[in-house]
């Protein structure tokens, strides 16, 4: 076995333990002591041997034990798009991405809708084409942050976001429905606007990545500013492409 190999082995097997140990306790709160720590082990064993932790930051240390304690459901839910990833040959995960970034990025895999990417605890799917530089932005600007909204809100965070589809999509029907809406619009569009796009997660991603509003995607009810300064105001210009991925 190389020393690469050996190194990646013995990061393996001390995440799992430590990340194990975390979300066990963590769990025996709830009373889910056993499956917690199976998660988080397994999560701590993937991450462990592609190096994706960055252990010498703080955010890397922060971003481990939100994903072993509080962040555990979305954790949980990131495994199921990890074992796609993982038994399918095609899904391209994407190292320079992954490593000491504090996620795993596949470039296909797990995929809920065409040309959407997908982010489920610390794992992004379906990043696509990241040689090109606005997709890159994506990951790095966009679907990042919604890895760090799973650690923040913890077990709150799939009930919010889903609840607001769910409540927003009605709303966006009724509206349709009542006829405020402009000429010419969908009943789907009109409710996926409502649901998706002015979902305050999604308004908070979009605005992260510059790109806040997403053309005509946005209706004419809502929020029309960026809620937040995008990320790139707060670094250096960096290289374009597959380059921009080193930190």
């Amino acid at each position: 076995m190389s020393f690469s190999s050996t190194r990646r082995l013995a990061e393996a097997a001390g995440a799992a333990a430590l990340g194990g140990m975390f979300a066990g306790a963590a769990g025996s709160v709830v009373g889910v002591a056993v499956p917690a720590a199976a998660i988080g082990g397994l999560n701590g064993a993937i991450s462990g041997w592609r190096q994706t932790y960055d252990w010498k930051c703080f955010d890397g240390l922060v971003a481990f034990t939100l994903d072993s304690t509080w962040g555990l459901p979305m954790t949980g839910a990131g495994i199921v798009a990890q074992s796609v990833g993982l038994l399918l040959p095609s899904s391209g995960y994407v190292p320079e991405l992954s490593e000491r970034h504090n996620r795993h990025v596949y470039r296909r895999g797990f995929r809920v809708r065409k040309g959407f990417a997908v982010t489920l605890g610390n794992v992004i799917s379906q990043a696509g084409d990241i040689e090109r530089p606005r997709r890159a932005r994506l990951v790095t600007d966009h679907e990042d942050v919604h890895v760090w909204q799973a650690r923040w809100f913890g077990p709150g965070y799939p009930v919010l976001y889903v609840g607001w589809m769910v409540l927003g999509g009605a709303f966006g029907a009724i509206r349709w429905a009542a006829g405020r809406r402009k000429r010419g619009d969908r009943l789907f569009a009109t409710i996926e606007s409502a649901a998706y796009y002015l979902n305050p997660f999604e308004w908070w991603a979009y605005s992260r990545d510059n790109y806040w509003p997403p053309s005509e995607k946005v209706p004419d009810f809502g929020w029309r500013q960026p809620c937040c300064p995008p990320l790139t105001a707060a670094r250096p210009e960096r290289p374009s492409g597959i380059e921009q991925m080193s930190r």
